[in-house]
């Protein structure tokens, strides 16, 4: 136990200003608690890293009201779908996938399913964002600070820091600690996370360069093109990567190597010799900006937290790049945990309910570090159709690449099994059910009773939107006057939040006298809000006089199919629930 008075004092400390961390501070500060990051950085990330965007992170980054900068800084979702399969940039193309929603039946469906669309937001843009506005709501950040480690006891943690620029230590003692400092988290270690997987699966190298590639791009216009290319199944994603960073200037290379011998030499005539192998162009004006190696991982924290200890991001999951799942999580655990800490520090919610943030997340993880991995081992039949596979000289692989232009029916053949590989892609590139079709089981859920329907198509491919408890609230458009928003727009912000129609009176007075205070929604004919397409009435799974309960964090946690039999019975059953869900049953 410490005895010595730490040198600051606040209520969350959070290691790591990443996706992970800015979000949490983000949340925290908009929902008035006190928090502080530190980051061993004097800096915020100075390369693109992560950068797709789904939509279920779009929905969090509404909420807390950046939404409209991030897509005003993002590349837009109609310039990333045209996912291409070449030999080169200037070489010959092999197929392409409309990605990303851009294939017209999938860009409906992403219409149907959210108020928001997908963007393409490097994380060296993201940041600042997210930072930005954590502090200009409260949160107090200081670069160049190193966790060293933490004590804790039971009412609070004492962390040691070392300030880098004086090169000293104090102490921050903080009532709970999160760690989101990315996958080589030493906050997971210290806390002793057990993990299941394994690191350094394989090598990667990513060089970021500036190059006008218009003349190859912007008539294909897309996030990634994939390079088919003597040496591209060397370690690494499965094969040579050229994704764009901001059209059609910036960009950055992901390319193998083997991890069992070391990564190369990242000189800069080694990354321009790979971008111009990449390119297909020697003649091409080329700045190489920076180069850096990583491995790919697959591993997964079994426990996201230790007593007052949490972590999140990178560090509970360790993954490729593969289905642009990585900041997508990472904003999505610190979602979570945010809205729980708030409750639980200002005493409306018990301890016990921070409990259920690993319940709910570690499924998460383990399933997008699953997904991820599986994709790279997707990309094989692409070289497989191609016989590209086995060892072989570069002329071979040439041969066998124009072969699939004969007149023959070997040659028909290939081109049928390399058609079916690059669709069968759409597992990384349109994978909109693992995007959206997160559900929850943990006590902060009251099951309604009712059995679990499954899912009638493939749940990685499709979102399939309830209302049952556990999943995220379904979006309709709504209307309030002249105003059109989603049903999604009227939750959130930190609060619980009932749902009802006509005939649910009793719902919206016993909603009134709760505490926490619950937010009341009436949809229907004549009422706030109304449902003029109908499209409410098909979503929501109950009775007009029925009632959804909705976390701050937008996910159903209560639901009751009819009116409420009298305000009494109302009354009852949503104490029993708020109960149940913060911890106090």
């Amino acid at each position: 136990m410490h005895t010595v008075e730490p040198d600051v004092e606040t209520d969350v400390l959070i290691v790591g200003s990443g996706p992970a961390g800015a979000s949490a501070a983000l949340a925290l500060s908009t929902y008035g608690v006190p928090n502080i990051v530190v980051t061993r950085y004097s800096g915020l990330a100075d390369t693109p890293r992560a950068h797709i965007t789904n939509q279920r992170t779009m929905e969090v980054l509404r909420d807390l009201g950046v939404e409209d900068e991030v897509v005003d800084k993002a590349t837009p979702q109609h310039l990333m779908g045209d996912t291409t399969f070449c030999t080169s940039l200037a070489g010959e193309e092999l197929g392409r996938i409309r990605s990303w929603g851009n294939d017209p039946l999938v860009q409906a469906a992403h219409e149907l399913a959210s108020p928001t669309r997908m963007c393409d937001m490097p994380q060296h843009l993201m940041e600042p964002v997210l930072i930005d506005a954590a502090v200009a709501r409260g949160t107090h950040l200081r670069f160049s600070t190193v966790y060293k480690s933490f004590v804790q006891d039971d009412s609070g943690v004492t962390v040691t820091v070392e300030d880098r620029l004086r090169g000293d230590e104090y102490t921050v003692r903080a009532r709970y600690l999160i760690g989101a400092d990315g996958g080589r988290s030493k906050v997971a270690e210290d806390a002793g996370l057990p993990m299941g997987g394994q690191m350094g699966v394989a090598g990667s190298i990513n060089i970021v360069f500036d190059a006008d590639l218009t003349r190859y791009t912007a008539h294909r216009p897309s996030t990634l093109y994939w390079v088919l290319a003597p040496g591209a199944t060397v370690g690494g994603i499965g094969a040579g990567l050229v994704r764009c960073v901001r059209p059609w200037n910036e960009w950055l290379i992901v390319w193998g190597y083997d991890v069992t011998a070391g990564a190369p030499d990242l000189t800069t005539e080694y990354a321009e010799r790979i971008v111009r192998k990449l390119v297909g162009d020697d003649e091409i004006p080329v700045t190489i900006k920076s180069s850096s190696a990583w491995t790919v991982n697959e591993m997964y924290a079994e426990t996201y937290s230790n007593g007052r200890v949490f972590c999140a991001g990178d560090a509970t999951h360790r993954h490729p790049p593969s289905n642009g799942l990585g900041s997508n999580t990472s904003v999505q655990d610190s979602y979570n945990l945010a809205w729980k800490l708030k409750h639980v520090l200002d005493g409306t919610a018990s301890p016990k309910l921070l409990d259920t943030y690993t319940a709910e997340r570690a499924p998460i993880g383990r399933q997008i570090v699953t997904r991820a991995n599986r994709s790279i081992a997707e990309t094989a039949p692409v070289f497989e159709a191609l016989d590209g596979l086995s060892p072989q000289t570069p002329e071979q692989l040439w041969a066998n690449i124009a072969a699939r232009k004969d007149a023959t029916e070997a040659a028909g053949e290939q081109r049928a099994a390399l058609r079916e590989a690059i669709a069968h892609k759409v597992y990384e590139f349109n994978a909109h059910g693992v995007d959206l079709n997160q559900r929850y089981d943990s006590a902060a859920i009251v099951p309604d009773g009712t059995p679990d329907p499954g899912f009638d198509r493939d749940p990685e491919l499709y979102h399939q939107p309830t209302s049952r408890p556990g999943a995220r609230l379904p979006h309709a458009w709504i209307t309030s006057g002249t105003r059109r928003l989603s049903t999604l727009d009227t939750v959130g912000r930190g609060r619980f939040t009932l749902l009802t129609g006509i005939g649910g009176e009793s719902w919206v007075r016993a909603a009134r006298t709760r505490t926490p205070r619950i937010a009341t929604v009436v949809i229907g004919p004549g009422q706030e809000y109304e449902d003029p397409y109908g499209d409410w009435a098909r979503l929501s799974e109950v009775a007009d006089g029925g009632a959804l309960l909705v976390r701050p964090d937008g996910f159903v946690c209560f639901r009751h199919a009819a009116a409420a039999a009298s305000d009494e019975a109302a009354e009852e059953l949503l104490t029993d629930a708020l109960r149940r869900i913060l911890g106090h049953a």
